[in-house]
C-alpha cells in the first residue's frame, strides 16, 4: 500500500470514529431529551456486542427490564421496541400512515432492485399502492384464489403421491422440507400458470427457486455492518451487493425462460392462461395506472417478494404445527377425529372441507401465537418526528413490533407457553390484526398482503398431512422444539419422521 492511499485510509477512519462520537454525543443527549427507556451501551457500537443472536427473546428481556417500550442504540442506528397491544395500537392503528414506511435494510435493498420497486420494502405512496391493489385484486381476490383451485389440488395431489411413495419404502420425510417445495410449487403456479415446459422442467425451476430463497433468505437475516453504519455502505464490506447481484442474475435467468417460454407458446398460436404474470405483462405494456409506472424491474421485484416471502413462513408454520401435535397427541387425535367425520378415510380431504374444519383451524391459530413466523414483524419507520406513549421517536428510526413477546404475554393470555388451541373455541379472532393482541401477520396498511392464500395453504397442508397419513418419529430421535431466530422463525432442528398410509384405498393416493 503506498504512503498516499494509507493516508486516505487513516483519515477515512478517523473520520468515522470522530462521527460516531459524535453520534454516541448525541444519543446520550437524547435521552435527556424524551427516548423511551432503554440500555445505554458502548461509545461507536452502542448495544451490538451485548446482542443475543436470538432477538425476540433478547427483546422480550429487555422489555420485562424497561417496559413494554425501549430504545436501544445498534452502531449509529436508533431502534425502539414495542411489546404491548396498547402500543401496537398507537403504532398500526392510531398513527398508521406516519409509522408507515420502512427502513430498508442494505441486504434488502439490494435484493429488491432497490427497495423501492416491491410492495414489502416501498414506501406508501402512488408505486405502493399500485402494487399492493394490482397483488391483492388480481392474484389474492377470493375470485383469483378460486381461479387457481385446480393449480393448487395439482400440486397438493402430486405430494400425496410423493409421500406414499415414501410411506410405502419406509422412508423417512422431512416436513418442512416437503411442505416449502409444495408450497413453491403452488406459488409459482398461480404466478404463471405452471405454463414452464414439460413437467421435468417446471421440477427443475421449483429446486432452482428452493435453493435460490434459501440462500436470499440467509443473506437477509444476517447481521450487516452497512445497517449498524450507514456511512459504510458505500464500501460494501461483506460484500452483500456484490452476492446479491448474482443472486439476481440467477433469478433473472428463471425469469426468462418463463417469459420465453409464454412468448414462444404465443406466437405459435396457443392459448396463454389468465394467471398473475399475464395480468403484469399486461399492465408494463400499459406502462402502469397513471398514477405510477409499471415496468419489467416492478415485474421481477414483485414476484421475488412472492416466492420469497410465502415459502418458508408457510411450510415452517406447518411443520411447528406438526410438531407441536406429535408432542401433544391428544391434539393430534383431535384434529384427526375431526377430519375423519368431516372427510371420512375413503376419500382425500379436498378445500371445499376447509371451512368444516373448526379445530384445525384452531391449531393454527394456535401454531402463529406461539410460533409467528416473522416474530418481529418487518420493522416500521416514522416518516416524521413524533411521541409513541409520551417518549420521543426521531424520525428514521427502526421500529420493532415485538409480535412474539406480545403473543406471549401473560397479563393477556392464559398459560401462554403451553400450546392449547382450544383457548380460541368460540373466539372471533383471525389472522387480519383486528385484535392488537394477537398480531402474528401485523395490523393496519401494511399488514401482509399474502394472508388468504397463507390460510388457505397452511391448513390444506396440515389437513393433508393429518388425513391421509399416521406419523412417528424415528426411532432414538427426540422431539426438539427450539426455535433458531432469523427473518423467519425456523425450526432449530427439522421435524423428521415417518409416514404410515391410513386412507382405506391405495388408488386414493395418485397424482391425479
Amino acid at each position: 500500500m503506498d504512503t498516499a492511499t494509507s493516508t486516505s485510509t487513516m483519515l477515512l477512519y478517523a473520520a468515522l470514529l470522530v462521527a460516531a462520537a459524535f453520534i454516541y454525543a448525541a444519543f446520550i443527549r437524547g435521552r435527556k431529551r424524551g427516548l423511551p427507556p432503554g440500555p445505554m451501551g458502548l461509545p461507536v457500537v452502542g448495544s451490538l456486542l451485548s446482542l443475543d443472536p436470538d432477538l425476540h427473546t433478547y427483546f422480550a428481556g429487555l422489555a420485562a427490564k424497561y417496559g413494554p417500550i425501549f430504545s436501544i442504540r445498534l452502531g449509529s442506528k436508533l431502534g425502539i421496541v414495542v411489546s404491548s397491544p396498547a402500543l401496537v395500537r398507537e403504532v398500526l392503528r392510531d398513527n398508521d400512515l406516519l409509522f408507515a414506511n420502512r427502513d430498508v435494510p442494505d441486504a434488502a435493498r439490494a435484493i429488491t432492485y432497490g427497495g423501492d420497486k416491491d410492495i414489502v420494502w416501498n414506501s406508501v405512496g402512488p408505486t405502493w399502492r399500485m402494487l399492493r391493489r394490482v397483488c391483492v385484486q388480481e392474484m389474492l381476490s377470493p375470485t383469483g384464489l378460486e381461479a387457481m383451485h385446480g393449480l393448487r389440488r395439482r400440486e397438493f395431489r402430486a405430494t400425496l403421491a410423493h409421500l406414499h411413495a415414501a410411506a410405502m419404502a419406509g422412508e423417512p420425510v422431512e416436513v418442512g422440507a416437503q411442505m416449502f417445495l409444495t408450497t413453491l410449487n403452488v406459488l409459482t403456479s398461480t404466478m404463471w400458470g405452471g405454463n414452464v415446459g414439460t413437467e421435468s422442467e417446471r421440477t427443475v425451476v421449483g429446486k432452482e427457486f428452493r435453493q435460490l430463497v434459501s440462500e436470499i433468505t440467509q443473506m437477509l437475516g444476517a447481521p450487516n455492518v452497512s445497517d449498524f453504519f450507514p456511512a459504510l455502505a458505500p464500501f460494501d464490506l461483506q460484500g452483500i451487493w456484490r452476492k446479491s447481484d448474482a443472486l439476481k442474475a440467477r433469478f433473472d435467468n428463471i425469469f426468462a425462460r418463463i417469459i420465453q417460454q409464454r412468448v414462444r407458446t404465443e406466437e405459435a398460436g396457443g392459448k396463454t392462461p389468465v394467471d398473475f404474470l399475464e395480468c403484469m405483462l399486461k399492465m408494463e405494456k400499459e406502462g402502469g395506472d397513471g398514477k405510477a409506472p409499471f415496468t419489467m424491474t416492478n415485474i421481477k421485484a414483485m414476484l421475488m417478494d412472492m416466492v420469497v416471502g410465502g415459502t418458508e413462513t408457510t411450510s415452517n408454520t406447518v411443520e411447528w404445527a406438526m410438531a407441536e401435535m406429535m408432542k401433544n397427541r391428544r391434539i393430534l387425535r383431535k384434529a384427526r377425529e375431526e377430519l375423519d367425520a368431516v372427510v371420512g378415510v375413503d376419500s382425500v380431504v379436498e378445500e371445499s372441507h376447509l371451512p368444516q374444519l373448526h379445530y384445525l383451524h384452531q391449531v393454527l391459530k394456535e401454531t402463529l401465537r406461539l410460533h409467528p413466523a416473522v416474530p418481529l414483524l418487518v420493522p416500521h419507520c416514522p416518516r416524521a418526528d413524533t411521541t409513541l406513549a409520551g417518549h420521543r421517536v426521531p424520525a428514521g428510526t427502526r421500529v420493532f413490533i415485538n409480535a412474539w413477546a406480545i403473543m406471549r404475554d401473560p397479563t393477556t393470555w392464559s398459560d401462554p407457553t403451553e400450546f392449547v388451541p382450544e383457548r380460541f373455541e368460540g373466539r372471533k379472532v383471525d389472522f387480519t390484526g383486528g385484535e392488537l393482541d394477537y398480531v402474528p401477520f401485523g395490523s393496519g396498511r401494511r399488514i401482509c398482503a399474502g394472508i388468504p392464500m397463507a390460510e388457505r395453504m397452511m391448513a390444506y397442508s396440515l389437513a393433508m398431512l393429518l388425513q391421509a397419513f399416521d406419523w412417528e418419529l424415528l426411532p432414538d430421535h427426540r422431539l426438539d422444539l427450539t426455535e433458531k431466530f432469523g427473518i423467519v422463525m425456523k425450526k432449530a432442528t427439522p421435524l423428521v419422521v415417518v409416514p404410515t398410509p391410513r386412507l382405506s384405498r391405495a388408488e386414493l393416493y395418485s397424482a391425479k
